[in-house]
């Protein structure tokens, strides 16, 4: 019944509104993901400010922050008629619609090359994980969360100088804790020894202990699962932004015609 004493543009605007909320929560919970990841690894603690420009969170909290001035500035715009914040905040989106079209045509043409690319830096991650807290919080991450170890295979870690079978320390011959397929000890304590020596294993007798699979094919098997999800993902945030953008037109060129 409310929306039948409603106007065509108040309707417009209770949806720019709307999806304007729905975005704004969405940069709020991207940048809280952010700075969980910064506290999570103790950035601020171990980095201090020397390193803390090259972390990759910080693009988390980046893109939230972004990402709520701007649905904010949607929704400031709309409830109080604001035909400058409107005409700003349509020019970004349109922006950024442009450059989602555009990377999903690049990432589609370019799907080997991008495989490579992202292999080239899953190596080089290995090579840096001892010395670059980022690299191995996010090393650890992908290869926990994928149930993976390496790059193609576990012996990928002997391109590290502390892994490889050669160095003269404990970790020689081994991998990180995150290739385990148990790195806990009771369930509660992290043990970081579990991989080590795992690299003189055959492939039999390592299968209990770890992770014999690479990460690449886990991304690649992972991708193509989800595929459909992901897909439809796209479709729908496209979608909306675009529907932003035609609703929003619609609103100045109504207040415009009004004034």
């Amino acid at each position: 019944r409310i929306w039948q004493h409603m106007t065509v543009q108040e309707v417009r605007r209770y949806l720019l509104v709307t999806s304007n909320l729905l975005f704004t929560v969405l940069g709020l919970v991207t940048l809280v993901v952010g700075l969980w990841g910064l506290i999570n690894k103790e950035s601020f603690a171990q980095e201090k400010i020397n390193g803390i420009g090259t972390d990759p969170m910080l693009l988390f909290t980046f893109l939230g922050f972004i990402l709520a001035l701007l649905s904010l500035m949607g929704c400031v715009g709309a409830l109080r008629e604001n035909m400058c914040l409107l005409r700003t905040f349509s020019a970004i989106v349109l922006v950024l619609v442009v450059a989602q079209v555009l990377a999903v045509v690049v990432l589609y043409s370019l799907q080997r090359q991008i495989e490579d690319y992202l292999r080239s830096g899953m190596l080089a991650a290995m090579v840096r994980y001892q010395d670059d807290l980022d690299l191995r919080f996010i090393t650890n991450e992908i290869q926990t969360g994928l149930q993976c170890c390496g790059a193609d295979t576990y012996r990928d870690w002997g391109i590290n100088v502390y892994f490889n079978c050669s160095a003269p320390g404990v970790q020689a011959c081994g991998v990180p804790p995150s290739c385990c397929i148990d790195p806990l000890e009771n369930g509660t304590v992290w043990n970081s020894q579990c991989g080590v020596g795992a690299q003189k294993l055959d492939e039999f007798s390592a299968q209990s202990v770890i992770f014999l699979g690479g990460c690449m094919g886990s991304i690649s098997r992972w991708i193509e699962q989800h595929s459909g999800v992901i897909i439809t993902v796209v479709i729908i945030l496209l979608g909306v932004q675009i529907l932003t953008l035609f609703i929003t037109a619609r609103l100045c060129l109504f207040w415009r015609q009004t004034v």
